[in-house]
């Protein structure tokens, strides 16, 4: 059977170049043995016609809220009561901003609030327009509310500009709707995350820390929250939306970060180490900042808690995954770090190249457990952590619990 067979999909397209794309996705989505029920806003109309996506889907394409063949038995809420997944690709600024706020002024807009299904919005739009601060705002106003945002991509766009705005491809889309509805291969298990950076102070405006923005421990949290874990996430300083469904803890340094994790880890049956834990830090730290007077000045820096050691180290550890940042000799690195500090596994990738890494959007890993490993490819971290979480289920369901391994 196919993952999608019976699967209720409502299509919202809104107006802008990028819904001509909606066709190949309703075609992909058919293909799947997904249910589609098209629903076009009037602008959408003036880019893809309603019979194409009629022909395509099976069904009548639904624009008009006051349809009397349909709404005699209100039937914009039995529409909203039929989805599995509410998909809007594309969704303009213009979409977003309204559903933001709460107005219901057209079918799709209305669908959307009337509905207890997930939704998820594929963004597709000018990339000054994604940028501006209000449609950031809205986005992150939707995400906090458990609006999944499914991209936007970036390259170039209609308007001869590039940047992020360019919606996600159909088969990428096809492969988030399927995920979506994954095995939810960790239900009832409990993970336990770090990401981020730490900040060692040296005053109270200076810190010493590592280079991390904190993207790949946010795409795990999403892609574990999405296999059925529960997920504690505990992150440095970083400027991201907490995954929906995500407990998040904020801290600063790393001894902030032991501690936090030191009264988690015990309910917790995976854990991950991906944060950039500051390996040193100031011995003390100045009350006042430090004026630039003098031409020199030293710090004595002391070491911090193994925080992934400690976790390997307990009688009774969960499954353990450690990350490994090298600039050269990758495997043969990060497989000593793993040997030494008996991790499960570990997750190895090479920093200062032109491509992944740190502040990246891309990142290429080298995965080794015991006996074992299996290179992931550069690809966008959302899509590296699901391959990560993956892994990590079948590794963590044949050590810890082998009778349930398939």
């Amino acid at each position: 059977m196919l993952k999608l067979e019976g699967k209720r999909i409502l299509l919202g397209i809104t107006g802008g170049i990028a819904a001509y794309k909606a066709a190949e996705l309703v075609r992909l989505l058919r293909k799947s043995n997904a249910e589609v029920q098209v629903v076009m806003t009037r602008a959408a109309g003036e880019f893809i016609t309603p019979l194409t996506l009629q022909t395509l889907s099976g069904r009548t394409v639904r624009q008009d809220f006051f349809d009397p063949n349909d709404e005699a038995s209100i039937g914009h809420i039995d529409l909203a009561r039929w989805a599995d997944l509410v998909l809007v690709a594309p969704a303009s600024a213009d979409f977003m901003a309204r559903l933001a706020h709460g107005l219901a002024n057209d079918l799709l807009s209305t669908l959307c609030l009337a509905t207890t299904a997930p939704i998820a919005l594929a963004p597709a739009m000018n990339q000054q327009m994604w940028l501006n601060p209000a449609t950031q705002a809205n986005a992150t106003l939707l995400q906090e509310r458990g609006t999944k945002l499914w991209g936007p991509g970036a390259g170039e766009q209609a308007c001869g500009e590039t940047g992020p705005g360019r919606m996600l491809e159909p088969s990428e889309l096809l492969a988030r709707t399927t995920k979506q509805f994954g095995s939810q291969a960790l239900a009832d298990q409990c993970v336990l995350l770090t990401a981020g950076p730490t900040q060692e102070p040296i005053d109270p405006v200076r810190f010493i820390g590592n280079r991390s923005s904190g993207k790949m421990g946010f795409a795990l949290a999403q892609a574990f929250v999405e296999a059925g874990a529960k997920v504690y996430l505990i992150s440095g300083p970083v400027s991201l939306v907490t995954p929906a469904g995500v407990s998040r803890i904020n801290v600063d340094t790393a001894a902030e970060m032991q501690k936090q994790v030191a009264e988690h880890v015990d309910k917790c049956d995976i854990f991950v180490a991906c944060a950039a834990v500051a390996d040193y830090r100031p011995e003390t730290s100045a009350t006042q900042k430090i004026k630039k007077d003098q031409e020199q000045i030293e710090l004595t820096l002391t070491r911090n808690p193994d925080i992934l050691a400690e976790v390997a180290a307990k009688a009774t550890p969960p499954f353990t995954v450690g990350f490994a940042a090298e600039t050269e000799r990758v495997t043969e690195y990060a497989e000593e770090k793993r040997r030494l500090k008996r991790l499960d596994m570990i997750a190895a990738n090479l920093v200062g190249a032109e491509q992944g890494g740190f502040e990246r959007d891309e990142n290429a890993l080298t995965v080794l457990w015991e006996g074992s490993s299996k290179n992931l490819p550069m690809a966008r971290k959302e899509k590296l952590a699901q391959s990560l979480v993956t892994i990590i289920t079948e590794r963590y369901y044949a050590e810890k619990h082998p009778t349930k391994n398939s």
